[in-house]
């Protein structure tokens, strides 16, 4: 037998020798009970059920029996028992395996290329209807048409744009799973429904109530933000001045509103000629997104705006990213270059973002779906 054996029984016949001791007749002001008490307290309750002391302070045994049955034993018998019957906390997020695998932007985009989006084709206005004078003007001074092999590209983008987050499709629940792991840095999955939605700055416990006139589309630019290598550091640094104690608005409902003016300029074909020069829609809509949601941000960060200017920088952010999308794009690229370069970034120094303010329900929000055309003023976001 090796030290440690002998070590173990030895370590075990003591211990059995108080319990005997304390059955045998020990003695205290306190009663029987209370000596036995004394005696397996410096014991770890993982060996209280191995070397039978809770059963035999609990129970008739070696001819002791409590006068009195103590709270303290009961307790320790509890949270005995409590051991054996505890089981994982499920919650609404259904695997319990292994975490959920990050989606690339790759990834699901091809997801929708291959399903069956007839349906929600069927609801797309490829590009807006114009009569009249405003139809003449478009002809002769409007940008040019999209060329025709671009065309089902185009209607690809605005199908996805129809197609609502369910909650039931694996591939829906991994796209949420990775815009939340990349934006909060945690390595953990987390509910599908949850409060922490809102601190990524949706309105409520469930993500899919804020798509409204932007569909999946809308989270797939969240997950092309924050997966490709290049928008990384520009989303996490958005993200942070939406959590400005002063200038903090909510980041993925904003993200929403960037997607809808992205969709406006191609219903509208403000992107036409780029994505002619580039021979591609889906890349041009996703820069151009970025450089839209660059832009605000520059703009919300320089010239100290809060949440009650919502309205008014979205409605004149629309209106520059319609009209000259190139200059946008121009200026992401050299946004991307310079944090590539380690310089400074456009959005100011970081130590402006702290200390960072836990998102308020409370906040008034108004977006591009909300503002009526042509007009400056906004209505409240419901």
């Amino acid at each position: 037998m090796n030290e440690k054996s002998c070590s173990f029984h030895n370590e075990k016949e003591s211990r059995d020798g108080q319990v005997e001791n304390v059955s045998a007749g020990h003695s205290s002001p306190y009663g029987k009970d209370s000596g036995a008490l004394l005696a397996f307290r410096g014991i770890p309750i993982s060996e209280l059920k191995n070397h039978s002391i809770l059963w035999a302070l609990t129970t008739e045994t070696n001819g002791w029996v409590p006068s009195v049955t103590s709270t303290e034993v009961l307790r320790a018998q509890e949270e005995w028992e409590a051991v054996d019957n505890i089981q994982p906390e499920t919650g609404s997020q259904a695997s319990s395996d292994q975490p959920v695998q990050l989606i690339s932007f790759g990834e699901a985009l091809q997801h929708f290329q291959t399903v069956d989006l007839s349906s929600f084709k069927k609801r797309i206005q490829p590009t807006i209807r114009r009569t009249g004078l405003a139809a003449l003007r478009h002809c002769l001074f409007g940008p040019p048409k999209l060329h025709q092999g671009l065309r089902e590209e185009r209607d690809l983008v605005l199908t996805i744009a129809q197609c609502g987050l369910d909650s039931q499709d694996p591939l829906h629940g991994r796209v949420l799973q990775t815009i939340y792991k990349k934006l909060t840095g945690s390595k953990f999955d987390c509910a599908l429904y949850g409060d922490h939605w809102e601190d990524l700055g949706f309105q409520g416990a469930n993500p899919a109530t804020d798509l409204r006139g932007a569909g999946f589309l809308a989270l797939l630019h969240l997950l092309y933000l924050v997966m490709d290598s290049k928008t990384l550091l520009m989303a996490q640094e958005i993200f942070r001045l939406s959590r400005h104690h002063i200038q903090q608005f909510p980041f993925c409902l904003m993200s929403v509103n960037i997607t809808r003016i992205a969709i406006q300029a191609l219903r509208e074909e403000c992107l036409s000629r780029e994505c002619n020069r580039q021979q591609k829609v889906i890349s041009v809509v996703n820069s151009f997104y970025a450089a839209t949601f660059l832009h605000l941000a520059h703009i919300w960060r320089t010239q100290q705006k809060t949440i009650s200017d919502s309205g008014f920088v979205l409605k004149d952010v629309e209106l520059l990213a319609k009209k000259s999308p190139r200059r946008l794009l121009k200026t992401l690229e050299s946004y991307l270059a310079g944090v590539s370069k380690g310089q400074a970034s456009l959005l100011g120094t970081q130590k402006c973002y702290e200390p960072q303010a836990p998102h308020s329900k409370d906040l008034t929000f108004t977006g591009v779906c909300d503002l009526p055309p042509h007009s400056s003023e906004g209505t409240w976001l419901i």
